[in-house]
């Protein structure tokens, strides 16, 4: 049964905003990660998940610390210059524009979040960095976001970039068919882009895990925060298309390309979430016609 102190709230919902009654994800993520941007609804949430999940915490960290080695890695071995971060919550520690320019000082960043405190928060913080602005805008609808004149201003999309949805595709309704949505982003690209997903993870040969995944689900449906949806691996690949996988692939956060041994034998908790970058590649006919160029 649903705790009453939290009613159901499943499907889309209006970002929450300065609404203190209710709990939002971009402040309950934060009290995951030990933030002080949040209230005592996001830490109610947050301490019903921690019930049956006391790692939680660590997932959070974990999600982060991939963001960083993936946008690290792009800035640096790659070369992209430029970042969308759509779904990019409460500015904290450490954030996107501030890895991307420790390997390119003039790498451009434009996050993007529908929350107005999200929006406040981080025009406060980025209003003295020439080379990073926040958009206040919709995921769900690709069209609108991509022509948003702050987005189009920062950002050259004739050439290519790095598309980051990390932790926030798990958050979008199987109705509004987040696969979908990504498909209408990466059909905008330009070629050589590259696109980071993270995503909740139901494990449905795993039945532990899996009986971890669908109560940590209904935690995030029922008891306050009304969005939250682990999917099996097969459905998070989805989101990508038809892009080319960077190696390892799709796989568990700390197993994409990790800094370091693993310590410690992985909590449950921390397996349930993978993680995964795609590559957009040259048109086919166009690749065929280089090929036959060239010999």
């Amino acid at each position: 049964m649903p705790d009453p102190a939290f009613p159901p709230r499943t499907g889309v919902r209006a970002p929450v905003g300065v609404d203190t009654t209710r709990a939002s994800i971009a402040r309950v993520y934060d009290a995951s990660l030990g933030g002080k941007d949040n209230f005592e609804i996001d830490r109610c949430v947050l301490t019903k998940l921690l019930e049956v999940a006391p790692g939680q915490g660590a997932v959070s960290r974990m999600n982060r610390d991939w963001l960083h080695r993936v946008v690290r890695y792009l800035a640096g071995e790659v070369g992209i210059d430029q970042f969308l971060d759509i779904g990019a919550g409460l500015p904290t520690t450490t954030n996107t524009h501030e890895v991307a320019q420790q390997q390119n000082p003039e790498a451009r960043v434009t996050y993007v979040d529908n929350d107005p405190v999200c929006d406040i928060h981080g025009r406060a913080l980025l209003e003295r960095d020439e080379y990073t602005r926040f958009v206040m805008a919709d995921l769900t609808e690709p069209n609108t976001l991509l022509n948003h004149l702050e987005v189009t201003r920062n950002l050259d999309l004739t050439r290519p970039l790095a598309l980051i949805l990390c932790g926030i595709l798990h958050h979008v309704d199987d109705a509004l068919d987040p696969a979908g949505i990504t498909g209408q982003y990466i059909d905008a690209l330009p070629p050589g882009s590259y696109v980071a997903i993270t995503h909740f993870w139901d494990p449905a040969d795993d039945s532990d895990a899996h009986d971890l995944a669908i109560e940590l689900q209904r935690r995030f449906l029922d008891m306050g925060l009304g969005s939250g949806w682990y999917r099996t691996r097969e459905q998070i690949a989805a989101a990508f298309g038809d892009l080319d996988l960077v190696e390892p692939g799709l796989v568990e956060l700390d197993d994409w390309w990790p800094t370091g041994p693993r310590l410690r034998p992985r909590l449950t908790e921390e397996r349930l979430m993978l993680g995964g970058l795609g590559y957009k590649p040259e048109p086919r006919h166009r690749r065929r016609a280089l090929r036959g160029h060239r010999r």
